[in-house]
């Protein structure tokens, strides 16, 4: 008979999850992990990872598709190459990704269900497209729209969009552009894959719909030189409305919580970090980790920028040239930023 009853239950098979699950059972607890994708992996994502987040992974070479200590950044008014001795950001493929942490949590003990939705969650447990679970733990990494969030009663109301087409071809450089005329507070970019290239946009505006950020992104690679025609675009939301991460036997982890920056809208390290944090916790209720709070004091950080640009395209002007002038003059390491996508 189906076991039907887990110290924990961790809802959703992102990088979060997946991280959190894992670490649990390496430490001999029983863990479910439900994912309502068929598959774990996919995901709309440019792929630009922070070189210091795949540091928390031990991620193998071979996953990487490219490295760069070298990054061009373009604004209305300035054109910065911004360089260190090391790597800043990765790239990779996030299904491949998935896959290897997911292999990481089988090989651990974690019990994965792929293809089950999660419907309701009550005193009695989780309630599924498969059944029903019983848990002493529960541990929301399902996203931006979170079934676990609602369950608690909080709700989502400052986001992003991101939106991307991952062409074909070779492309040399890791570009960011920041232009409010064209962008608002957002920005556009192009990162290079090892036989492709993520060419996107991301709104910390939410009220901004797709077809608008769709139009923005093809003025843009006209300009660029570049042809969207050969891959279709894929959308996300990016919750960055943090509200708490702990909230007695229910956790919520990644962009559940949203942990992603409201700025950038990275959100991969957050989603490790707060991964690992939240079973430490389970494990040790006295656990404290000095890394969230540093994350948190970022998430805020980046958060007053955003509301210091506002809206208005002068005001997001001399808020982004002030930033781009300060990475000109090193008076913040980029690590303050962390870009990446």
């Amino acid at each position: 008979m189906p076991k039907t009853s887990f110290h924990t239950i961790v809802i959703g098979a992102g990088p979060a999850g997946l991280a959190c699950a894992t670490t649990l059972a390496r430490a001999g607890r029983s863990v479910l992990l439900l994912e309502r994708q068929p598959r774990i992996g996919p995901k709309v994502c440019a792929g630009g990872v922070p070189a210091s987040t795949l540091a928390l992974l031990a991620v193998p070479p071979a996953l990487i598709e490219r490295q760069f200590a070298r990054q061009q950044i373009e604004s209305g008014w300035q054109r910065l190459e911004l360089t260190a001795p090391e790597p800043m950001v990765c790239t990779v493929n996030r299904e491949k990704l998935g896959q290897w942490m997911a292999q990481e949590a089988t090989a651990a003990g974690v019990t994965i269900m792929t293809g089950v939705a999660a419907q309701t969650i009550d005193h009695a447990g989780v309630h599924t497209t498969h059944g029903s679970f019983r848990h002493e733990y529960l541990v929301g990494a399902d996203g931006s729209s979170s079934l676990v969030r609602r369950h608690l009663g909080l709700p989502v109301e400052r986001f992003g969009i991101g939106l991307h087409h991952q062409l074909p071809g070779t492309f040399a450089d890791m570009a960011w552009h920041l232009n409010p005329r064209h962008f608002g507070n957002g920005y556009a970019w192009i990162f290079p894959h090892r036989e492709s290239g993520s060419v996107g946009i991301y709104s910390a505006n939410g009220n901004l719909p797709p077809h608008r950020l769709q139009e923005k992104l093809h003025h843009f690679a006209e300009q660029c030189g570049i042809d969207l025609s050969s891959a279709p675009p894929r959308a996300a939301r990016i919750n960055f409305d943090y509200r708490g991460w702990h909230f007695g036997k229910v956790f919520l982890i990644g962009d559940a919580a949203g942990l992603a920056s409201g700025l950038t809208g990275e959100g991969i390290y957050g989603a490790l970090l707060s991964g690992e944090i939240a079973a430490r916790t389970i494990l040790d209720p006295a656990y404290t980790d000095q890394r969230l709070a540093a994350l948190l004091r970022q998430h805020r950080l980046h958060e007053r920028v955003l509301t210091l640009a506002g809206h208005h395209r002068w005001t997001c002007t001399l808020v982004l040239e002030t930033l781009v002038t300060a990475l000109r003059c090193r008076m913040f390491n980029h690590t303050a930023l962390e870009l990446g996508g």
